[in-house]
């Protein structure tokens, strides 16, 4: 049974917490220097966002990449933002999960739900977005299975598709379900700072 082996890995790691606006953001650095910021809703325990960041070649700090939550604009700031920038009516992929599920989100998707199919492929450990028209077409993985080593359900898998959006949600096994009840506890341990209480307090 490989849950434990990610559950250590979250425990081993050198965390930092703050509270501010609501939520509590903890940090998380590896032993191998990576990286992990997360954030939570402090009433629901709901993940709000997840970011990894590594060294890059160089040994400096790489940029940050969003796992879960809106994805950052790679131009910021009123003069950038008169450059040129990718088209708003381009297809906008995000996750945005829920206590029980993990969930995706494709913005600017105009086609009625029928034109969809979403799929399971067990052996490239992955989700397949399809569309009959061949408008388009998006592989992800889920890499939560990958880290507690579960393999992929199909029959977990299902999708909507409202106002533009395509909507797809995958139940969370149970393993999974405890492991993040068990680190919730955890991480409710930390001692956290408040915002404006300087330096975050590290377990």
């Amino acid at each position: 049974m490989a849950v434990p082996s990610w559950l250590e890995r979250l425990r081993a790691a050198g965390k930092t917490a703050l509270v501010q606006d609501g939520k509590r953001k903890i940090h998380y650095l590896f032993e191998d220097g990576k990286e992990m910021a997360e954030e939570y809703d402090i009433k629901t325990g709901q993940l709000i966002s997840r970011k990894w960041r590594e060294k890059n070649t160089l040994g400096g700090t790489g940029k940050w990449q969003v796992e879960v939550g809106e994805p950052t604009s790679p131009l910021l700031g009123a003069l950038e933002s008169e450059l040129i920038t990718e088209s708003s009516s381009n297809p906008v992929f995000m996750r945005k999960d829920t206590l029980s599920s993990f969930q995706w989100r494709i913005r600017n998707l105009p086609y009625p739900k029928e034109v969809y199919s979403v799929s399971v492929e067990e052996e490239q450990r992955c989700c397949v977005i399809r569309t009959t028209n061949k408008k388009y077409y998006k592989k992800f993985s889920i890499p939560d299975l990958d880290r507690y080593h579960l393999p992929l359900d199909a029959a977990a898998l299902s999708f909507t598709h409202a106002n533009n959006t395509l909507i797809i949600t995958y139940q969370k096994p149970k393993e999974i379900l405890a492991a993040e009840e068990q680190l919730q506890k955890e991480l409710k341990k930390i001692k956290a700072a408040n915002s404006g209480d300087g330096d975050c307090k590290t377990q």
